[in-house]
């Protein structure tokens, strides 16, 4: 099984690097996310999610990108969950080739995913797969009196997040644990729309952090995000490498 683990890890990090075309143009930057993850336990079978990232680039000098979303969830007893939601995001333009309207464009989403939770000994596996249904604000690059929105793209998206957790000074995720843990996500695009980025993107992190108690953690998460824009620059694929680190907070409310 540790095997398995380590393969699908191997598997999932090299997707991105499996493009071998040489016609693309790369950008690298430093992020920043500072992140809150809320859970309202309405009772032992169903929850109320909702988070806010706040993403920053340069450091925290400018805007990447402004994250708002929420949900509903069902909690079963064997592990698994179920979850219908929205999310609202502003996508801003960042990097050495950002997108010809240099305006933040806004983005309507859909989303609906299972989480599976399992373990291996003290170590906790959470499987994640979603499935967005996103609506993207197409702008006018000829606007000089502020943003104009054109249309709206509508695509689709498909994303899978294996996290490994282990707890470091308990033998269980109880109160005043420290814990290591680590995750890789891709994100494959699909549908009439997407363009490049069938490869959308790929978030690999190693996290360290501390459950508190029922109610509260913190982690420490650094991490890489590839990202491959949607629109080509002169016929070439754009790649972006963001390297930086997110602060996160989450609680858990009865």
């Amino acid at each position: 099984m540790n095997r398995k683990i380590a393969g699908l890890f191997l598997l999932l990090f090299c997707i991105p690097k499996l493009n071998f075309a040489q016609n693309r143009l790369k950008t690298n930057n430093t992020v920043i996310w500072l992140n809150q993850f809320h859970t309202i336990n309405i009772n032992e079978h169903i929850a109320v999610l909702a988070e806010y990232q706040w993403r920053r680039t340069e450091g925290l000098k400018s805007w990447q990108q402004s994250l708002l979303r929420g949900g509903i969830q069902y909690k079963f007893k064997n592990g698994l969950s179920v979850l219908a939601g929205y999310a609202w995001t502003e996508t801003f333009p960042y990097g050495d080739y950002p997108p010809k309207a240099a305006q933040p464009f806004p983005e309507h989403r859909i989303y609906e995913q299972v989480i599976w939770n399992d373990n291996i000994g003290r170590v906790l596996l959470n499987h994640r797969g979603r499935l967005e249904q996103r609506f993207l604000g197409v702008l006018d690059p000829a606007a000089t009196d502020g943003r104009a929105i054109t249309k709206w793209n509508y695509l689709n998206r498909l994303r899978y997040q294996l996290r490994v957790t282990l707890p470091l000074n308990n033998a269980t995720l109880t109160d005043n644990t420290f814990y290591t843990a680590a995750f890789d996500e891709i994100f494959i695009g699909f549908g009439k729309n997407v363009n490049a980025n069938v490869f959308d993107q790929n978030r690999i992190g190693l996290a360290l952090g501390y459950k508190l108690n029922k109610r509260l953690g913190f982690e420490v998460v650094a991490f890489n995000q590839t990202v491959q824009q949607g629109a080509q620059i002169d016929g070439k694929s754009v790649f972006q490498y963001n390297n930086g680190f997110m602060l996160n907070a989450n609680f858990n409310w009865n």
